[in-house]
Protein backbone atom coordinates (compact mmCIF):
# COMPACT_ATOMS: atom_id res chain seq x y z
CA UNK A 1 0.00 0.00 0.00
CA UNK A 2 0.98 3.66 -0.34
CA UNK A 3 -0.19 5.89 2.22
CA UNK A 4 -0.30 9.50 0.56
CA UNK A 5 -0.87 12.55 3.51
CA UNK A 6 -2.49 15.95 3.81
CA UNK A 7 1.01 17.16 3.11
CA UNK A 8 2.14 15.63 0.01
CA UNK A 9 4.52 13.31 2.00
CA UNK A 10 4.43 9.48 0.53
CA UNK A 11 5.30 6.31 2.33
CA UNK A 12 5.17 2.05 1.72
CA UNK A 13 3.48 0.08 3.67
CA UNK A 14 3.77 -3.88 3.54
CA UNK A 15 0.27 -4.71 5.27
CA UNK A 16 -0.27 -8.19 6.56
CA UNK A 17 -1.59 -10.99 9.13
CA UNK A 18 0.32 -12.83 10.96
CA UNK A 19 0.51 -17.03 12.39
CA UNK A 20 -2.66 -15.57 14.96
CA UNK A 21 -4.25 -13.44 11.90
CA UNK A 22 -3.45 -10.14 14.00
CA UNK A 23 -3.06 -7.65 10.89
CA UNK A 24 0.34 -5.75 11.02
CA UNK A 25 1.41 -3.02 9.06
CA UNK A 26 5.06 -2.83 8.48
CA UNK A 27 6.66 0.45 6.71
CA UNK A 28 9.26 -0.01 3.49
CA UNK A 29 10.25 3.30 3.39
CA UNK A 30 9.35 6.84 1.39
CA UNK A 31 8.45 7.21 -1.69
CA UNK A 32 11.04 9.86 -2.63
CA UNK A 33 13.36 6.95 -2.11
CA UNK A 34 12.12 4.55 -2.95
CA UNK A 35 10.78 3.77 -6.59
CA UNK A 36 6.88 1.63 -7.04
CA UNK A 37 9.36 -1.15 -8.29
CA UNK A 38 11.85 -1.21 -4.96
CA UNK A 39 9.19 -0.97 -3.12
CA UNK A 40 7.37 -4.20 -4.65
CA UNK A 41 10.49 -6.12 -4.55
CA UNK A 42 10.94 -5.11 -0.66
CA UNK A 43 7.38 -6.37 -0.28
CA UNK A 44 8.40 -9.57 -1.70
CA UNK A 45 11.39 -9.95 0.54
CA UNK A 46 9.46 -9.38 3.17
CA UNK A 47 6.18 -11.56 2.40
CA UNK A 48 9.03 -14.29 2.16
CA UNK A 49 10.31 -14.05 5.61
CA UNK A 50 6.88 -14.30 7.01
CA UNK A 51 5.83 -16.91 5.03
CA UNK A 52 8.94 -18.85 7.21
CA UNK A 53 7.57 -17.56 10.55
CA UNK A 54 10.55 -14.71 10.77
CA UNK A 55 8.54 -11.54 12.50
CA UNK A 56 9.86 -8.71 10.82
CA UNK A 57 8.64 -6.02 13.10
CA UNK A 58 10.78 -7.47 16.05
CA UNK A 59 13.41 -5.42 15.75
CA UNK A 60 11.57 -2.37 16.17
CA UNK A 61 9.20 -3.66 18.92
CA UNK A 62 12.32 -4.79 20.81
CA UNK A 63 14.05 -0.78 20.22
CA UNK A 64 10.84 0.36 21.68
CA UNK A 65 11.18 -1.45 24.72
CA UNK A 66 14.69 -0.72 25.44
CA UNK A 67 14.08 2.23 28.25
CA UNK A 68 16.92 5.38 28.88
CA UNK A 69 19.11 4.78 31.69
CA UNK A 70 16.73 7.67 33.71
CA UNK A 71 13.93 5.39 32.99
CA UNK A 72 15.44 2.11 34.30
CA UNK A 73 16.62 4.12 37.20
CA UNK A 74 13.40 5.69 38.12
CA UNK A 75 10.86 3.04 37.34
CA UNK A 76 13.52 -0.10 38.07
CA UNK A 77 16.56 0.27 39.95
CA UNK A 78 15.13 2.63 42.94
CA UNK A 79 11.82 0.68 43.53
CA UNK A 80 13.83 -2.10 43.86
CA UNK A 81 16.97 -0.95 45.91
CA UNK A 82 14.89 0.50 48.16
CA UNK A 83 13.21 -2.56 49.39
CA UNK A 84 16.65 -4.22 50.66
CA UNK A 85 19.54 -1.82 50.72
CA UNK A 86 20.04 0.56 53.99
CA UNK A 87 22.02 2.82 51.79
CA UNK A 88 19.79 3.22 49.03
CA UNK A 89 19.74 6.74 49.77
CA UNK A 90 23.60 7.17 48.75
CA UNK A 91 22.38 5.24 45.73
CA UNK A 92 20.29 8.23 44.56
CA UNK A 93 22.40 10.77 45.07
CA UNK A 94 24.90 9.10 43.06
CA UNK A 95 22.58 8.59 40.57
CA UNK A 96 21.13 12.07 40.52
CA UNK A 97 24.10 13.74 40.89
CA UNK A 98 26.62 11.54 38.27
CA UNK A 99 25.17 9.23 36.68
CA UNK A 100 21.81 10.44 35.33
CA UNK A 101 23.50 13.74 34.14
CA UNK A 102 25.86 12.35 31.79
CA UNK A 103 23.69 8.94 30.70
CA UNK A 104 20.40 9.49 31.67
CA UNK A 105 19.72 10.64 28.01
CA UNK A 106 21.00 7.62 26.55
CA UNK A 107 19.30 4.40 25.78
CA UNK A 108 20.22 1.18 27.45
CA UNK A 109 21.93 -0.09 24.03
CA UNK A 110 23.74 3.36 23.42
CA UNK A 111 26.10 3.08 26.41
CA UNK A 112 29.55 2.16 25.23
CA UNK A 113 32.97 1.43 27.05
CA UNK A 114 34.36 4.18 25.33
CA UNK A 115 31.59 6.44 27.22
CA UNK A 116 32.14 5.02 30.37
CA UNK A 117 35.93 5.86 29.75
CA UNK A 118 34.92 9.33 29.05
CA UNK A 119 33.42 9.92 32.12
CA UNK A 120 36.03 8.31 34.37
CA UNK A 121 38.78 10.92 32.64
CA UNK A 122 36.19 14.03 33.22
CA UNK A 123 35.18 12.97 36.32
CA UNK A 124 39.03 12.42 37.65
CA UNK A 125 39.86 15.85 37.33
CA UNK A 126 37.34 17.09 39.99
CA UNK A 127 36.87 13.97 42.24
CA UNK A 128 39.32 11.46 44.40
CA UNK A 129 39.65 7.92 42.81
CA UNK A 130 37.27 6.39 46.02
CA UNK A 131 35.03 9.13 44.84
CA UNK A 132 34.79 7.63 41.12
CA UNK A 133 35.32 4.01 42.35
CA UNK A 134 31.84 4.21 44.20
CA UNK A 135 30.21 5.86 40.75
CA UNK A 136 31.78 2.70 38.83
CA UNK A 137 30.60 0.25 41.47
CA UNK A 138 27.08 1.44 41.21
CA UNK A 139 26.86 1.86 37.39
CA UNK A 140 28.00 -1.04 36.72
CA UNK A 141 25.56 -3.04 39.14
CA UNK A 142 23.08 -0.83 37.37
CA UNK A 143 23.48 -2.49 33.80
CA UNK A 144 24.00 -6.19 35.96
CA UNK A 145 20.27 -5.62 37.24
CA UNK A 146 19.14 -5.13 33.64
CA UNK A 147 20.58 -7.85 32.40
CA UNK A 148 19.83 -10.26 35.45
CA UNK A 149 15.56 -8.71 34.73
CA UNK A 150 16.27 -9.52 31.13
CA UNK A 151 15.15 -6.21 30.07
CA UNK A 152 16.08 -5.50 26.66
CA UNK A 153 18.96 -3.41 25.76
CA UNK A 154 20.55 -5.15 28.93
CA UNK A 155 22.45 -8.29 26.83
CA UNK A 156 25.95 -6.81 27.71
CA UNK A 157 27.76 -4.52 30.60
CA UNK A 158 29.59 -1.58 29.12
CA UNK A 159 31.49 -2.02 32.42
CA UNK A 160 33.06 -4.72 32.12
CA UNK A 161 37.12 -5.06 32.02
CA UNK A 162 36.91 -1.37 33.41
CA UNK A 163 38.93 -1.92 36.16
CA UNK A 164 38.51 0.42 39.29
CA UNK A 165 40.99 3.03 40.43
CA UNK A 166 44.03 2.64 42.61
CA UNK A 167 43.02 4.36 45.64
CA UNK A 168 45.47 6.68 47.75
CA UNK A 169 43.59 8.22 49.68
CA UNK A 170 42.71 6.09 52.58
CA UNK A 171 42.82 8.01 55.83
CA UNK A 172 44.45 4.94 58.47
CA UNK A 173 44.40 6.23 61.99
CA UNK A 174 44.85 4.44 64.94
CA UNK A 175 44.62 5.10 68.39
CA UNK A 176 47.48 4.17 70.62
CA UNK A 177 47.28 3.36 74.29
CA UNK A 178 48.42 6.99 75.54
CA UNK A 179 45.52 8.56 73.02
CA UNK A 180 43.39 6.21 74.11
CA UNK A 181 43.60 7.23 77.58
CA UNK A 182 43.53 10.88 77.23
CA UNK A 183 40.56 10.75 74.85
CA UNK A 184 38.77 8.78 77.37
CA UNK A 185 39.66 11.30 79.99
CA UNK A 186 38.26 14.25 77.46
CA UNK A 187 35.41 12.18 76.99
CA UNK A 188 34.27 12.25 80.71
CA UNK A 189 34.53 15.67 81.05
CA UNK A 190 32.22 15.91 77.92
CA UNK A 191 28.79 18.26 78.98
CA UNK A 192 26.86 14.67 77.31
CA UNK A 193 27.27 12.91 80.04
CA UNK A 194 26.61 9.64 77.92
CA UNK A 195 29.64 10.44 75.86
CA UNK A 196 31.98 8.96 78.25
CA UNK A 197 30.00 5.52 78.01
CA UNK A 198 28.95 5.64 74.08
CA UNK A 199 32.88 5.99 73.08
CA UNK A 200 34.40 3.11 75.25
CA UNK A 201 31.63 1.27 73.77
CA UNK A 202 32.69 1.92 70.29
CA UNK A 203 36.20 0.92 71.20
CA UNK A 204 35.79 -1.95 73.23
CA UNK A 205 33.11 -3.54 70.36
CA UNK A 206 34.52 -2.17 67.41
CA UNK A 207 30.81 -1.22 66.29
CA UNK A 208 29.51 0.92 64.17
CA UNK A 209 28.43 4.44 65.94
CA UNK A 210 24.81 3.83 64.52
CA UNK A 211 24.88 0.44 65.95
CA UNK A 212 26.00 1.96 69.27
CA UNK A 213 23.30 4.42 69.85
CA UNK A 214 20.53 2.46 68.70
CA UNK A 215 21.24 -0.17 70.53
CA UNK A 216 18.40 -1.19 73.19
CA UNK A 217 18.94 -3.20 76.44
CA UNK A 218 16.34 -6.05 74.57
CA UNK A 219 19.44 -6.81 72.72
CA UNK A 220 21.45 -7.53 75.25
CA UNK A 221 21.75 -11.33 76.81
CA UNK A 222 23.47 -11.13 79.76
CA UNK A 223 23.78 -14.73 80.69
CA UNK A 224 25.19 -15.61 77.03
CA UNK A 225 27.40 -12.36 76.89
CA UNK A 226 26.50 -11.88 73.48
CA UNK A 227 25.12 -8.45 72.12
CA UNK A 228 22.64 -8.98 69.06
CA UNK A 229 22.57 -6.45 66.40
CA UNK A 230 18.87 -6.39 64.71
CA UNK A 231 20.00 -4.60 61.45
CA UNK A 232 23.41 -4.09 60.55
CA UNK A 233 24.92 -2.16 57.29
CA UNK A 234 24.28 -5.00 55.47
CA UNK A 235 20.60 -5.43 56.87
CA UNK A 236 21.36 -8.57 58.48
CA UNK A 237 21.15 -8.81 63.05
CA UNK A 238 25.08 -10.02 63.58
CA UNK A 239 26.07 -10.99 67.22
CA UNK A 240 28.85 -9.63 69.11
CA UNK A 241 30.45 -10.90 72.06
CA UNK A 242 30.21 -9.10 75.19
CA UNK A 243 33.85 -9.01 76.93
CA UNK A 244 34.61 -7.91 80.32
CA UNK A 245 35.69 -4.92 79.65
CA UNK A 246 31.57 -4.35 77.84
CA UNK A 247 30.13 -5.76 81.06
CA UNK A 248 31.80 -3.99 83.38
CA UNK A 249 30.54 -0.62 81.36
CA UNK A 250 27.23 -1.46 80.99
CA UNK A 251 26.91 -2.34 84.65
CA UNK A 252 28.09 1.31 85.42
CA UNK A 253 25.48 2.68 82.88
CA UNK A 254 22.47 5.01 84.36
CA UNK A 255 19.44 3.22 82.91
CA UNK A 256 15.92 5.15 82.84
CA UNK A 257 12.82 3.38 83.23
CA UNK A 258 11.53 5.72 80.74
CA UNK A 259 13.51 4.24 77.28
CA UNK A 260 14.45 0.70 76.42
CA UNK A 261 18.04 2.42 74.73
CA UNK A 262 20.89 1.79 76.36
CA UNK A 263 22.57 5.03 75.16
CA UNK A 264 19.85 7.67 74.95
CA UNK A 265 19.45 10.99 75.17
CA UNK A 266 18.65 11.88 78.87
CA UNK A 267 16.60 15.15 77.55
CA UNK A 268 14.62 13.01 75.18
CA UNK A 269 14.97 9.27 76.33
CA UNK A 270 15.51 8.34 72.32
CA UNK A 271 18.50 7.82 70.82
CA UNK A 272 20.86 10.44 69.60
CA UNK A 273 20.67 12.03 66.36
CA UNK A 274 24.19 13.52 66.97
CA UNK A 275 27.16 13.55 68.54
CA UNK A 276 29.18 15.40 66.51
CA UNK A 277 29.53 18.42 68.28
CA UNK A 278 30.66 16.91 71.89
CA UNK A 279 32.90 14.54 70.31
CA UNK A 280 34.59 16.99 68.21
CA UNK A 281 34.92 18.98 71.74
CA UNK A 282 36.40 16.34 73.36
CA UNK A 283 38.91 15.38 70.75
CA UNK A 284 40.22 19.01 69.98
CA UNK A 285 40.47 19.06 73.98
CA UNK A 286 43.78 16.79 74.06
CA UNK A 287 45.15 17.41 70.60
CA UNK A 288 43.24 14.41 68.63
CA UNK A 289 41.36 16.31 66.08
CA UNK A 290 42.37 14.65 63.20
CA UNK A 291 40.65 11.15 64.62
CA UNK A 292 37.35 10.16 63.33
CA UNK A 293 34.64 8.69 64.91
CA UNK A 294 35.16 5.35 62.65
CA UNK A 295 38.47 5.51 63.63
CA UNK A 296 37.61 4.14 66.32
CA UNK A 297 36.56 1.10 64.66
CA UNK A 298 40.04 0.85 62.98
CA UNK A 299 42.02 0.81 66.57
CA UNK A 300 40.17 -1.89 67.37
CA UNK A 301 40.54 -3.80 64.85
CA UNK A 302 44.48 -3.01 65.00
CA UNK A 303 44.66 -3.91 68.54
CA UNK A 304 42.97 -6.88 67.81
CA UNK A 305 45.68 -8.10 65.02
CA UNK A 306 48.83 -6.73 67.17
CA UNK A 307 47.33 -8.80 69.63
CA UNK A 308 48.30 -12.08 67.90
CA UNK A 309 44.30 -12.44 66.50
CA UNK A 310 43.75 -13.70 63.01
CA UNK A 311 42.17 -12.01 60.51
CA UNK A 312 39.08 -14.60 60.80
CA UNK A 313 38.02 -13.66 64.08
CA UNK A 314 39.10 -9.97 63.73
CA UNK A 315 36.15 -10.74 60.39
CA UNK A 316 33.23 -12.46 62.77
CA UNK A 317 33.44 -9.45 65.12
CA UNK A 318 33.67 -6.31 62.91
CA UNK A 319 31.00 -8.36 60.58
CA UNK A 320 32.69 -8.50 57.38
CA UNK A 321 30.94 -10.36 54.67
CA UNK A 322 34.80 -10.69 52.89
CA UNK A 323 37.73 -10.93 54.38
CA UNK A 324 39.59 -8.36 51.64
CA UNK A 325 37.66 -6.06 53.74
CA UNK A 326 38.93 -6.90 57.09
CA UNK A 327 42.75 -6.60 55.27
CA UNK A 328 42.08 -3.23 55.28
CA UNK A 329 42.36 -2.98 59.25
CA UNK A 330 45.32 -5.28 59.20
CA UNK A 331 48.16 -3.10 60.09
CA UNK A 332 50.59 -4.08 62.48
CA UNK A 333 52.56 -1.89 64.73
CA UNK A 334 56.25 -1.65 63.92
CA UNK A 335 57.25 -3.47 67.16
CA UNK A 336 54.67 -6.53 66.35
CA UNK A 337 56.67 -7.07 63.10
CA UNK A 338 60.21 -6.54 64.97
CA UNK A 339 59.29 -9.30 66.97
CA UNK A 340 58.17 -11.16 64.42
CA UNK A 341 61.62 -10.75 62.35
CA UNK A 342 63.25 -11.34 66.06
CA UNK A 343 61.37 -15.06 66.30
CA UNK A 344 63.15 -16.05 62.51
CA UNK A 345 66.48 -14.98 63.75
CA UNK A 346 65.80 -17.01 67.03
CA UNK A 347 65.12 -19.88 65.13
CA UNK A 348 67.69 -20.11 62.89
CA UNK A 349 70.22 -18.53 65.36
CA UNK A 350 72.24 -21.89 65.84
CA UNK A 351 73.36 -21.28 62.06
CA UNK A 352 74.45 -17.91 62.37
CA UNK A 353 77.77 -19.54 64.11
CA UNK A 354 79.11 -21.65 61.51
CA UNK A 355 78.47 -19.04 58.48
CA UNK A 356 81.15 -17.41 56.53
CA UNK A 357 81.42 -13.73 57.57
CA UNK A 358 82.96 -12.46 54.16
CA UNK A 359 82.10 -13.61 50.61
CA UNK A 360 86.23 -14.75 50.18
CA UNK A 361 85.67 -17.34 53.17
CA UNK A 362 83.47 -19.13 50.16
CA UNK A 363 85.20 -21.79 48.38
CA UNK A 364 84.15 -21.43 44.50
CA UNK A 365 85.73 -24.58 43.19
CA UNK A 366 83.18 -26.68 44.44
CA UNK A 367 80.69 -25.20 42.18
CA UNK A 368 81.14 -27.36 39.52
CA UNK A 369 80.33 -30.82 41.02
Amino acid sequence: MLEVRPTGRKTYYLRYQDERKKQHQHRIGDARDLTLAMARKEADKLRAKIATGEDINAKKVRLKQIPTIAVLISERYLPFAKTYKRSWATDECLLRNHIIPRFGHLYLDQVKKSDIVAFITAHLKTHKPGSVNRVIILLRYLFNCAKRWEIPGAERNPTDGIPLLQENNKNERYLNEDEARRLYASVCKSDNVMLQYIIPMLILTGARKREVLDAKWGDFDFERRLWRIPTTKLGKPRYVPLSDGVLSLLSTMPRSPKSDYVFANPQTNKPFVSIFAAWDTARRRVCLADVRIHDLRHSFASLLINSGRSLYEVQKLLGHTQIKTTQRYAHLAPETLLDASNAATRAVGSILGVMPNRVVDVPLVAAQR
